[in-house]
């Protein structure tokens, strides 16, 4: 039956789909949390190298303020980044149940095919 190798086609796709989408959001969150360090390691020089690490302190340095909050942004996107990608494992198992529900379908139909 053709419509259910379309169907398998098509549930492959989605799983194929499914696994690029959270290869990006892993790609994503290791990104984001190496971007995190080097802020981090940029913030601790310049701390150094004004004397000063109380983020309170009337003189702290602009630089490392700003640093710091891109920092806190970037761990902000990494949390919100989990819950996605925590999303797209459930969705991936479910295409993958679906695929290969359709799959052995498939199987049972050709292999009905072959003895008729």
């Amino acid at each position: 039956m053709k419509s259910r190798e379309s169907l398998v086609r098509l549930k492959e796709f989605q799983v194929k789909e499914k696994q690029r989408q959270l290869s990006q959001l892993q790609l994503m969150m290791s990104e984001f949390e190496r971007m995190t360090k080097e802020l981090e390691n940029q913030i601790t020089f310049e701390e150094k190298k004004s004397g000063i690490s109380d983020p309170t302190h009337f003189a702290y340095p602009t630089f490392a303020k700003a640093a710091r909050q891109r920092a806190d942004n970037l761990q902000v996107s990494v949390r919100e980044l989990k819950v996605q990608q925590d999303a797209a494992e459930l969705a991936l198992e479910e295409v993958q149940a679906e695929f290969a529900k359709a799959a052995a379908l498939e199987e049972r139909d050709s292999g009905a095919r072959m003895r008729a």
